[in-house]
């Protein structure tokens, strides 16, 4: 454990992580995200279009004799992302700054992998994902956006990857305004989940 998150659960708070302007998966889509990785001690873990690696963290504390690869273009988000890992005291962290799928050549075959972001180069990166994925490994992609959701169900629910799960979460969260409450709508987002098949 380390002092900035003392639990071992995901889900932690928005505001305890580094932010700048880069987009952040938020807490309740990251705990349902880690939760559909399934994952177990020793993976190697992808985390592609890391943004500012909240996913990253959250992967690696609960997997802290695994790897995770946090995959990112941009220099300011790769900033975030080191200053996280500082902050969270995780250490089984490489951060790759450069664009997916080209920057995950050199990586190790996943047992995981996250997509969250995607430069508009999904069907590539998924693409790649089934080639490198080890068998039974599982692929998760969170999508805000219709175009992303459907690229990602054209190519997970084809060959190698089977049991194709998905969901749309959109969360409310409880603001203060003035002397009165309210619950403030969230972005909808969907998470796909797809497993490669055994050899």
């Amino acid at each position: 454990m380390n002092k900035t998150w003392t639990y071992s659960t995901p889900g932690i708070p928005d505001g305890l992580f580094a932010r700048g302007a880069v987009p952040m998966t938020k807490e309740e889509v990251r705990a349902l995200t880690i939760c559909r990785a399934r994952l177990a001690p020793g993976q190697v873990i992808w985390d592609v279009g890391a943004g500012t690696g909240s996913l990253t963290v959250e992967a690696a504390l609960l997997s802290p004799q695994g790897k995770v690869f946090a995959v990112e273009q941009k220099e300011e988000a790769v900033q975030l992302i080191r200053e996280n890992c500082r902050r969270f005291d995780v250490t089984n962290v490489s951060v790759v700054l450069g664009r997916a799928p080209e920057a995950l050549c050199d990586l190790p075959s996943p047992d995981r992998v996250i997509v969250g972001g995607s430069g508009g180069e999904l069907p590539g990166i998924l693409a790649f994902c089934a080639a490198r994925l080890n068998p039974s490994g599982l692929v998760v992609v969170n999508a805000i956006a219709p175009a992303t959701l459907t690229a990602a169900l054209a190519v997970l629910g084809t060959h190698p990857f089977t049991e194709l799960a998905g969901i749309q979460v959109q969360v409310s969260r409880l603001e203060q305004l003035g002397k009165e409450q309210f619950f403030r709508a969230q972005n909808a987002v969907w998470i796909l989940c797809a497993q490669k098949e055994v050899e």
